[in-house]
């Protein structure tokens, strides 16, 4: 039985979110009598998150579902310098029109998950450029940075880790907590925030907000962390052979995201359920119970109710169409990723690794070569013998499209336009 007062707590808690918390009894009587503002930041590397981060989306979504208001923090001031947490080296900086490019495209994925507007639970999106951009440096420092201990930040994971390894860390990177910080103290004054959530890896620089907001206005602040999740093979959540597990489908079809959570470890089923489905605690229970190739059920009901989550409840129901009509009965299905060619690309003659490569099927013409060794590769279900053969015309099915297959569970459709 839940010890938390509040919804929002035992919610998080009876689901497997959290690591670490602040002064759990405090937050705990704050959530239960009033609504609460919480935020996670999330920087602008890239075009896409990926499944890494559904962690701190699905919080937001329980916060939300708890009567809470969440904050999206976009990161457009602090992707300028970059986060050293878990990096070896320094990111490759980008300059103000890719991060803005980035965080139009990030956007999307939340929609799906948060309902935003001006209601006391609405979500907000906000951009940290806003107050960062504007900063001063000697104010900065004179304001800001006396009240950071250099002795122990070097004590944080995110710098001792780098200095261990000695493996360099710029002066650049290592203000990144500060200013993390900074965004703390910054949506305390604006919003009222009080809880800031993360990965586990987050905690030193959540807890720098918290003393510096306390230090400056004397408001007491919150953190809570979540575990970071590896499956139970000691896997890194959302990484594959293939690449990074992302959330836009522009990056990732909803036939593949669906395909990654079908393909689910069998001890990990429940926990995952729990995590990144609305399922009732109820009906997971069941499905975590089940066993032998029971098990194989569980892990389509979180295939679906996954993708449902940020793809749509159709997409979903598309998946899970196309990958029975694929697996179950041996056909292709318009389900399938299909990627379009210039049909006079074909008609002069396709090279069968460059085409698996094209459908995304394989990283890299090595990898496909590879794969043809060990006959893992199929044209039309039909394996393939030759890496130097060629498509053609003539491989052309009377659905007018060619069904590549790459061992048994990657499948995509080249279509001549």
């Amino acid at each position: 039985m839940s010890v938390y007062q509040s919804e929002f707590l035992r919610l998080l808690d009876e689901r497997g979110y959290i690591h670490q918390l602040s002064d759990a009894e405090a937050l705990d009587q704050l959530a239960a009598r009033e609504t609460i503002t919480a935020y996670i930041g999330f920087d602008c590397t890239g075009p896409s998150l990926h499944v890494g981060h559904m962690m701190g989306i699905m919080m937001l979504r329980r916060l939300q579902q708890a009567g809470h208001k969440p904050i999206v923090l976009m990161g457009g001031g602090t992707t300028k310098v970059g986060d050293p947490s878990g990096k070896d080296e320094a990111r490759q900086l980008l300059d103000d029109a890719a991060i803005a490019a980035n965080m139009d495209s990030i956007k999307r994925a939340f929609d799906q998950f948060l309902v935003f507007g001006d209601g006391p639970s609405d979500a907000l999106m906000v951009n940290n450029a806003e107050w960062l951009d504007r900063l001063e440096y000697i104010p900065l420092l004179r304001e800001i940075g006396r009240h950071f201990s250099i002795n122990r930040m070097l004590t944080f994971d995110s710098v001792r880790l780098r200095l261990e390894r000695e493996q360099p860390l710029t002066f650049l990177e290592f203000n990144y907590m500060v200013l993390q910080a900074y965004d703390y103290f910054e949506l305390s004054r604006r919003y009222g925030c009080r809880l800031q959530m993360g990965g586990s890896d987050q905690w030193g620089n959540i807890i720098n907000g918290i003393d510096l907001t306390r230090r400056i206005d004397g408001t007491e602040l919150y953190a809570l962390t979540c575990p970071l999740i590896t499956t139970a093979s000691g896997a890194k959540m959302g990484k594959t052979a293939a690449g990074a597990v992302w959330l836009n489908d522009d990056m990732l079809s909803p036939w593949d995201y669906w395909q990654y959570w079908r393909n689910t470890e069998d001890a990990d089923v429940g926990r995952f359920l729990r995590l990144f489905t609305d399922l009732p605690l109820e009906e997971i229970a069941r499905l975590e119970a089940l066993e032998g190739a029971e098990i194989n059920d569980a892990k389509k009901v979180l295939a679906s109710e996954a993708t449902a989550l940020l793809h749509g409840r159709r997409a979903a129901e598309a998946a899970a169409e196309a990958a029975r009509a694929t697996f179950e009965e041996g056909r292709h299905d318009a389900g399938l990723p299909t990627v379009e060619i210039p049909a006079g690309e074909l008609e002069a003659g396709l090279g069968v690794l460059s085409a698996f490569v094209r459908a995304k099927l394989a990283a890299s013409n090595g990898e496909a070569r590879r794969a043809v060794a060990g006959n893992g590769l199929r044209v039309n279900d039909r394996p393939v013998s030759d890496p130097k053969a060629v498509l053609g015309p003539g491989e052309v099915n009377p659905d007018g499209v060619i069904k590549l297959s790459f061992g048994r569970k990657k499948h995509a459709l080249l279509k001549p336009v």
